[in-house]
């Protein structure tokens, strides 16, 4: 499986490849574009500072620009939170994405969103301060109105970036847990 693989708003940390490798280790390709051209944050007030500084568009371009050569393939979007959001918007906007696989982040949906039977992942911390019960439910809905074949899963008492073992946030069973699930969604795909 060819699958892109978006940074969160700490930018491209070590996290980010190894999960990338944990990836490869399963026989997938795997690129890890870096949005914020070598840019690291401590904080979430950092990254998102940089996110406005740089704009959205700005970023959604040079996400586009690196998914571009791989995108005839037909391609698995995924991402961490920040990077959640855009590999959505990317997903949803690509007649030829085979997946979306999202790591604590999901984004808005236009109205006018149609996908066929694209499969999508995510793996949310429950509760998530930025992922809330009542987003989540409409963005579902709205998910499978665009024709996604949509599966939550959620991990209580995790915080919102779990995976991450550089971060407080980090739970390592439910970590583990996302992990394996996320390996056979892939090749369920």
């Amino acid at each position: 499986m060819n699958i892109i693989l978006f940074h969160s708003t700490y930018g491209l940390r070590p996290a980010v490849h190894a999960a990338a490798d944990r990836l490869r280790a399963a026989g997938h390709q795997v690129q890890v574009p870096d949005l914020f051209e070598g840019r690291t944050f401590e904080t979430v007030e950092e990254g998102i500072a940089f996110q406005e500084e740089v704009g959205r568009d700005e970023l959604l371009k040079r996400a586009v620009l690196a998914a571009a050569p791989y995108s005839d393939r037909g391609l698995v979007y995924a991402g961490f939170s920040f990077g959640g959001s855009v590999a959505q918007q990317l997903a949803l906007a690509d007649e030829k994405a085979r997946g979306l696989l999202l790591m604590h982040g999901t984004a808005d949906i236009a109205d006018d969103a149609a996908v066929d039977d694209l499969p999508v992942q995510l793996h949310i911390a429950d509760p998530d301060v930025f992922e809330p019960h009542d987003w989540l439910t409409a963005w579902y809905l709205r998910m499978q109105r665009a024709g996604a074949d949509v599966e939550v899963h959620s991990y209580p008492g995790a915080g919102h970036l779990f995976t991450d073992p550089d971060l407080p946030d980090y739970d390592a069973e439910a970590a583990e847990r996302a992990w394996a699930t996320v390996l056979g969604f892939l090749e369920s795909i």
